[in-house]
């Protein structure tokens, strides 16, 4: 053996050093042993007949946390990033108006994606920790008739959840698609998909679902479908295009990428908690842990104490990781999270406990 290789070997920690940690931040969430469990799974081929029959049942459940009938819905392989980004560069094309709601850090990375995929951007924008007002979208809305407008349900960087009801009368008269982020809020409150005539929307497996980072649940009304079809240029993602990945999900079967496997073992089995739980039980666990988000709250630190150095003694000290704020609020705020398997009182009664010591 040469002595690099024996060097790398020797300085090679096993992942078994990395402590425990009690995730209490903006996501990942933490995760149930059953969850770990099912990704622990030895890893069958990706057109395996079996694994193609779990997929299908992952779609069922995906289509139950949506709350629609869309058959365009599945699992894109990457975080809930990878989700928005497929979303915006499938229903948009260069030269495309898109409207933008914006009060928070996942606003203005929707604005950013759509500017990267050609279209022209306005933006709704309202004060960090405000919601979006629904008047200033209407009106730019009626404006500029934009073929797509775009708000996050639950924005993660400052805590608020904007209202989604009723926003898609306002679109559709202007002939536009309603995309809604639900990134956050997918699980841990009431996303009502058909009932809001959503078009399309994306989240993330580390958040409410209680799953490993890794996967975003989308879902595409036939509305959005039909534009998809109807696009003049290529879809500029071939990872992310959806005309190919739907002859994956679909009856077809036909091979586009290798998909994570165990991941989609996870995400089953996260999915089947769920439905153990029952969505409105799962909704009142997470409302009871919290009285703003229902799964995130942004507070703000002291004034004079050093908000970055009370989280390094949180995770040092009791193993506890909560988030800093992001853009306006970065240095200011905490954020910090009880989603999914950490919506419990037993969560909130250690955080606060461990605030309180490290204030001390």
């Amino acid at each position: 053996m040469s002595s690099w290789a024996r060097v790398y070997i020797t300085r090679m920690p096993p992942v078994s050093s990395i402590p425990p940690r009690l995730c209490l931040g903006p996501g990942p969430s933490p995760v149930p042993p059953r969850v770990l469990a099912a990704l622990a799974h030895p890893t069958v081929g990706h057109l395996d007949p079996a694994f193609l029959a779990l997929m299908d049942e992952v779609r069922d459940g995906l289509r139950h946390v949506f709350a629609t009938t869309n058959p365009m819905t599945l699992a894109m392989s990457g975080t809930g990033s990878a989700g928005m980004e497929a979303v915006i560069v499938n229903l948009v094309e260069p030269g495309d108006r898109v409207l933008v709601g914006v009060n928070g850090v996942f606003g203005g990375r929707l604005a950013e994606v759509a500017r990267r995929a050609g279209a022209e951007v306005t933006t709704v924008d309202a004060p960090w920790g405000r919601t979006l007002d629904r008047d200033a979208l209407a009106a730019a809305i009626a404006r500029t008739a934009p073929h797509v407008v775009a708000v996050v349900h639950a924005e993660t960087s400052t805590g608020v959840a904007n209202d989604i009801a009723g926003l898609a009368d306002l679109v559709h008269a202007r002939d536009g698609l309603l995309v809604v982020d639900c990134v956050t809020s997918l699980a841990g409150m009431p996303v009502e998909i058909d009932a809001w005539g959503v078009d399309a929307a994306y989240s993330g497996t580390q958040k409410c679902l209680s799953c490993p980072p890794g996967l975003s649940p989308v879902t595409f009304s036939p509305r959005a479908v039909a534009r998809l079809d109807r696009r003049r240029t290529k879809v500029p993602s071939w990872y992310l295009d959806l005309t190919l990945l739907k002859s994956y999900w679909g009856l077809e079967r036909a091979y586009h990428h290798t998909a994570p496997i165990n991941m989609l073992y996870a995400l089953h089995e996260a999915l089947a908690i769920v439905r153990e739980e029952g969505l409105p039980a799962r909704f009142l666990r997470h409302r009871a842990a919290h009285e703003r988000l229902p799964m995130l709250n942004a507070i703000a630190a002291p004034a004079g104490v050093d908000e970055a150095a009370i989280r390094r003694r949180l995770l040092d000290d009791f193993g506890i990781e909560i988030g800093g704020g992001l853009g306006d609020f970065k240095g200011k705020a905490w954020r910090i999270g009880l989603m999914g398997h950490g919506a419990t009182p037993a969560s909130v009664d250690t955080v606060v406990a461990a605030l309180r010591a490290a204030l001390a």
